[in-house]
């Protein structure tokens, strides 16, 4: 799943980095700034980086770490890491709580510094 995240980022395809997050309201994305709940609010903090000649660097992810939590829920750590060219932009610590439905793992709690 972080994979695909990482390819529709690189791809510029919005709705399609969208779709591994759990379209319920009570999904949550926790910045340094903000707590935001449900796919509306997710969008509109990710939009402007995907707006039509916006900037956006390149994103991979690295030191992936899964703990189960349960059946069908998983805390998954890593490190995300934005690139432009050769010179990392950004890089921290991401924490996704993930749950299966239907066979495909969505986020339904997304904590990223």
């Amino acid at each position: 799943m972080l994979a695909h995240g990482a390819r529709a980022w690189n791809a510029g395809a919005l709705d399609d980095f969208l779709s591994d997050y759990d379209p319920a309201p009570t999904t949550s994305f926790v910045t340094p700034t903000a707590v935001r709940h449900g796919i509306a609010a997710i969008r509109a903090g990710y939009a402007s980086r995907f707006a039509p000649g916006a900037q956006r660097d390149s994103l991979h992810f690295e030191h992936l770490e899964v703990d189960v939590l349960g059946p069908d829920v998983v805390n998954a750590i890593a490190y995300y890491v934005l690139v432009r060219g050769d010179s990392v932009t950004s890089r921290g610590p991401t924490s996704l709580v993930m749950h299966r439905t239907n066979g495909r793992w969505r986020i339904i709690h997304d904590h990223s510094s």
